[in-house]
């Protein structure tokens, strides 16, 4: 029942089959499933790594060690995995029942898939972090069940890292869910064939977040241009009326290091090209942009209208989201020259011969121009209704692979900007899977509502992205959804999301703000969302922040070659550079901005104070008076209007106050 196989150790008992392979450092790969394993599913884990570890075998038991990590396979077929060092116990399987099932269960959806259970122990006073990106407002996981899918400011990557010392990536890109109960894990998946995991074991989170990111791809150096001021809104209508903002920018002498073109810039949706009508000389836009030291961002959407140019050739050559029943349509959105919606389709990501069709028209359309930066928005995709089980991809059902979509997305924009020779890949995108980081992805936070309570939850959940590796995050500054431009509520609040959006990965100012207008017609906009258009008050400070952000560039720019290198997030839990601080797990509206900087937002309307614990073993200075606090308690730090509470390491040479 137990033998060494290539390396691993495999057990076979009845029709079912457990593979345990070394995969990386202090890592191992755990693959099972009925009557034989499978190579053709898609998964995040790049090849296997060479590696020599221990097999021990004797006893009813077999024994892989790989550095850090040891996994015993018992002639039961559980699996338990120790720190090899100390044999501490990290994660165990655990039965469902004493006699049926066992730590996995395979119920038959029909020919040949399964919904799958694997069930693992639940242990007192443990904290789960990252899992991606989530609205419930939490940032220690324990307790939650997740949806594993992908949905607009839902976006699903399925690794976590726990406080006891290990990390752990559920490698299926299956819809389902998974349970992070008192009582034990449970991760599931609807309709699948076979269970993979990996589990690293790190000396402290870093050191997971390493293991993790050497596994599934490190992402690319940001370029430097990409750490500067990014603005957009819903939306520039035309060429002129963007380029009015761009030099308005440059005549106030304010930073700009990206713009948007948004939607509907297009002739129809899934041409993939600029509207000549409001967009006469894009080569030109683009000149001059680079001249001002801005590059144009533009919106490329993964859904095709039947009016467009491409729909036909698609459709024929199969390169479009099939279904399993009905004709392949997957939303309904508005699209030019008709009024009301149209019924839309979705391109295939996980072909490669649609991804490269898609680049082709990018490729002719937008980057011979000179656009070198993307918006991939609606990627998750935004299917309506969200029935991703009627969905047939390349890859396979979509109840079996749907979630890594985004990934794929991101990756045809990748490989086609290294083919056209770019060094430099940034693509922004609402959703993400495993992996996504490898492909230039920056995941933002998708159509937030414009609310204190919002931004609250916009802390942790930028937190359990970084957590989940993906260092390159952001949000729209403001909120998406509403923000009146003569509130003095909203106004304050875009101050104090500014003053924390400065201390995320990439800063964006975005939104659908006040007036809105029928989103019904394709000239559906909002009003105005530019810093200067929140009153001088207002604009002050933010002006301020701008000057701030271009200071701290250098300090940006050092975190992401951390990211780039090691795997270890710019913005990050207290705990991740204090591990051996207890209370500094704890603390889920503040963190680190690389290694020298606490950062404490406000999101209070009218507060002018917070509490804010200092980790421990180090004295922090604040910058704008010169005080030194110690360490390993909680302080009281005044909180004006005109800064939140921001701390640097003593010693440290970061120009947070100019």
């Amino acid at each position: 029942m137990l033998h060494e196989i290539d390396g691993g150790i495999e057990w076979h008992g009845g029709h079912q089959v457990v593979r345990v392979d070394p995969w990386g450092t202090d890592s191992v790969r755990v693959r099972a499933g009925l009557h034989r394993l499978r190579s053709d599913i898609p998964g995040a884990l790049g090849e296997r790594p060479g590696t020599g570890a221990e097999i021990r075998i004797e006893g009813g038991a077999a024994r892989l060690a790989n550095g850090a990590i040891t996994a015993e396979l018992g002639d039961d077929g559980m699996l338990r995995f120790l720190r090899s060092s100390s044999r501490e116990e990290l994660l165990a399987e655990q039965r469902a029942h004493f006699w049926w099932p066992g730590p996995r269960a395979y119920t038959s959806t029909g020919n040949g898939y399964y919904r799958i259970e694997q069930r693992f122990a639940a242990y007192e006073g443990e904290r789960l972090f990252g899992l991606g990106q989530h609205t419930h407002g939490l940032l220690d996981q324990k307790g939650a069940v997740l949806d594993l899918v992908q949905r607009n400011a839902e976006v699903s990557v399925p690794f976590l890292v726990s406080s006891r010392g290990y990390g752990m990536l559920w490698n299926s890109p299956a819809v389902g869910r998974v349970e992070l109960a008192g009582n034990g894990t449970r991760w599931v998946s609807d309709s699948a064939r076979q269970i993979d995991y990996w589990v690293t074991a790190g000396a402290d989170p870093a050191a997971t977040m390493a293991n993790y990111a050497e596994a599934t791809g490190r992402a690319p150096m940001l370029p430097e241009w990409a750490s500067g001021f990014w603005q957009s809104r819903l939306r520039y209508k035309t060429q002129d009326e963007l380029m009015e903002v761009a030099r308005e920018h440059k005549r106030r002498g304010l930073p700009l290091s990206v713009i948007v073109a948004d939607f509907f810039h297009w002739t129809h949706l899934g041409d993939w090209k600029f509207d000549p009508a409001e967009w006469p000389d894009p080569a030109g836009m683009v000149r001059e942009l680079r001249e001002m030291g801005t590059e144009l961002m533009v919106s490329v959407w993964p859904s095709v209208s039947p009016l467009s140019e491409n729909f036909s050739e698609m459709l024929r050559r199969g390169l479009l989201v099939a279904t399993e029943q009905g004709p392949p349509v997957h939303a309904d959105w508005a699209d030019k020259g008709v009024e009301g919606k149209v019924q839309v389709s979705f391109y295939d990501a996980t072909n490669p011969h649609a991804r490269a069709f898609v680049w082709d028209a990018v490729r002719r359309n937008y980057h011979d121009l000179g656009v070198r930066v993307w918006w991939l928005d609606a990627g998750e995709p935004e299917i309506k209704p969200g029935h991703q089980h009627n969905l047939h991809y390349h890859a396979g059902p979509g109840a079996e692979v749907a979630n890594i979509y985004p990934a794929e997305h991101a990756r045809g924009f990748y490989e086609g900007m290294r083919a056209a020779g770019e060094s430099e890949v940034v693509t922004l995108c609402r959703s993400a899977w495993a992996g996504s980081q490898r492909y230039g992805a920056a995941l933002w936070s998708g159509d937030i509502a414009a609310t204190f309570a919002s931004l609250r939850t916009q802390i942790r959940a930028g937190l359990n992205v970084a957590m989940s590796g993906i260092p390159w995050w952001t949000t729209d500054v403001g909120g998406f959804h509403g923000g009146d431009q003569e509130s003095p509520e909203y106004r304050e609040l875009l101050v104090r999301w500014f003053q924390y959006g400065v201390f995320c990965p990439l800063l964006r100012l975005h939104g659908f703000r006040e007036p809105f207008v029928d989103d019904l017609h394709p000239q559906m906009s909002g009003g105005p969302n530019e810093v200067w258009s929140y009153g001088e008050e207002a604009y002050g400070r933010l002006r301020e922040l701008l000057l701030l952000r271009e200071r701290l560039r250098p300090y940006v720019m050092e975190q992401m070659r951390a990211a780039h290198e090691r795997g270890l997030p710019p913005m990050r839990p207290l705990f991740v550079d204090f591990p051996g601080d207890a209370r500094a797990w704890g603390v889920d509206d503040a963190f680190m901005f690389g290694p020298d900087v606490l950062v404490a937002p406000v999101t209070e309307y009218g507060a002018r104070e917070r509490d804010v614990y200092l980790p421990e073993g180090v004295r922090w200075q604040n910058p704008y008076t010169g005080d030194v606090l110690p360490g390993g308690a909680p302080v009281r730090l005044a909180a004006p209007l005109e800064r939140a509470p921001v701390l640097v390491r003593e010693g440290a040479s970061v120009p947070v106050a100019g």
